[in-house]
């Protein structure tokens, strides 16, 4: 049998500094009424490492400084560029005039399979309330839907574990 080593903790070898001034990839996340602010903070550390340009909080979705999310973020919100915003679509006819995709994540009948899904960069993705889903205001606004499939008894993943997916799915296509 074959002995697998045990994982290293690799750190980055740039410093603070010099990883900000990184350059991010052309991917917005935009959080519409998230309410857990766990939820949030995991979606700051997935955004930094996937190098997502910007994170857009809105509604009723917590922002940082929280101690909650920085449990989750591990500092990751120090890098990642955010902004709160109220409403969601103001930010989406925004990202629309800069020629941004705008592709929400849900369940719904026009969704198509994240993998299958024709992206176009710069894109946003938007994620909703871990219960109600996308707002229908911001669901108008967008070009398309996608889906994560599911086979399972559960008929959805976490908020911040689809993101995950979702994000680094968009960077396999950038």
């Amino acid at each position: 049998m074959r002995k697998i080593p045990h994982p290293v903790n690799v750190k980055s070898k740039a410093s603070p500094a010099e990883f900000a001034k990184q350059e991010r990839k052309p991917i917005y996340l935009v959080l519409d009424n998230i309410r857990s602010i766990y939820n949030v903070g995991s979606m700051f550390r997935t955004a930094d490492s996937c190098l997502v340009k910007k994170i857009y909080l809105c509604g009723i979705t917590g922002a940082p400084p929280r101690k909650e999310i920085d449990k989750t973020a591990l500092a990751t919100v120090n890098f990642v560029s955010w902004e709160y915003r109220k409403d969601v679509s103001e930010v989406l006819q925004e990202l629309r005039k800069e020629g941004v995709q705008i592709i929400a994540l849900e369940q719904c009948y026009e969704s198509v399979d994240y993998r299958e899904a024709a992206y176009s960069f710069p894109v946003a993705l938007v994620l909703g309330h871990e219960v109600e889903g996308v707002s229908d205001e911001a669901l108008k606004l967008c070009d398309m839907a996608i889906s994560i499939p599911m086979l399972g008894m559960a008929n959805s993943l976490n908020v911040a574990n689809s993101a995950a997916i979702a994000l680094h799915n968009l960077l396999s296509n950038f």
